[in-house]
C-alpha cells in the first residue's frame, strides 16, 4: 500500500511538470509578435554531421529572416508572400510561394500563427533538466518533417529537434532571445542582388 501511494503521489507531482509544454507553445505563440535570437545548428545523418550558427528574427505572421554566418554566408527571408533562399556563394536566389513553403523550414514552421496547433498533433514529451519538451506528429503523410521536438523554459523556446522524410535530424539551439523588440520592415524584404541567378522552387 506504501508503495502504490508513493507511486500515485510521484504521478501526481510529475503533472504539472508534464502538462506545462503545449502551455508554453501556446503562450510562446500568443505572447510573441516578433522575436529575435542567434541560433547554433547541428545536422546530422548516417553520412555527414554539419554544423552552422546565425541568427534569427520573426515577425509574426510569416515573416522571418534567417541568416547563416557560418560555415558559409546563407540568407532565408520570409516576406509574407514569397520564400527567398539566397546562397551568396554560388551567387543564387532561390524563390518559392510562401504558402507552399510554410512549415518547410523551422522559421517558417515559428512564424506561423497556428502552424504548429493545425498541422501536427502535440504530446507531452517530459522535463530534461530545466527544459520542458513537447513532440509533435504530423497529421498528413507528405510533410516535411516526420517529427519535431520542442524544448521550452520559461515560455520560451530554447531548443529544436527536427526530423525530415529523408533520415537527417537537425537539432537548433536558440539563445540570446528577444521577445517583441522593434524590428525594421526592410530585414523582412528581400531584392535579388545584381547578377545573381535567381530560380523558381516547387
Amino acid at each position: 500500500m506504501k508503495k502504490i501511494a508513493l507511486a500515485l503521489l510521484a504521478t501526481l507531482l510529475s503533472i504539472p511538470a508534464h502538462a506545462s509544454a503545449i502551455a508554453q507553445l501556446k503562450a510562446f505563440v500568443s505572447d510573441t509578435k516578433t522575436l529575435s535570437a542567434n541560433f547554433n545548428q547541428l545536422v546530422s545523418s548516417k553520412n555527414k554531421h554539419e554544423e552552422a550558427s546565425g541568427t534569427l528574427e520573426i515577425s509574426r505572421p510569416g515573416k522571418f529572416r534567417w541568416s547563416y554566418n557560418k560555415p558559409y554566408e546563407q540568407l532565408i527571408v520570409g516576406d509574407g508572400k514569397t520564400l527567398w533562399i539566397y546562397d551568396k556563394d554560388l551567387s543564387q536566389v532561390t524563390r518559392k510561394n510562401l504558402d507552399g513553403a510554410l512549415g518547410s523550414s523551422p522559421a517558417a514552421l515559428l512564424a506561423g500563427n497556428n502552424a504548429i496547433e493545425r498541422d501536427y498533433v502535440l504530446k507531452e514529451a517530459g522535463k530534461q533538466g530545466e527544459v520542458e519538451w513537447l513532440s509533435a506528429s504530423p497529421k498528413k503523410a507528405d510533410n516535411t518533417f516526420n517529427a519535431i521536438r520542442m524544448g521550452f523554459s520559461n515560455k520560451m523556446l530554447v531548443e529544436m529537434e527536427l526530423t525530415d522524410s529523408f533520415g537527417n535530424n537537425t537539432r537548433i539551439r536558440f539563445s540570446a532571445q528577444q521577445k517583441n523588440p522593434a524590428l525594421a520592415a526592410s530585414h523582412f524584404s528581400f531584392t535579388p542582388p545584381k547578377g545573381a541567378d535567381v530560380v523558381s522552387g516547387d
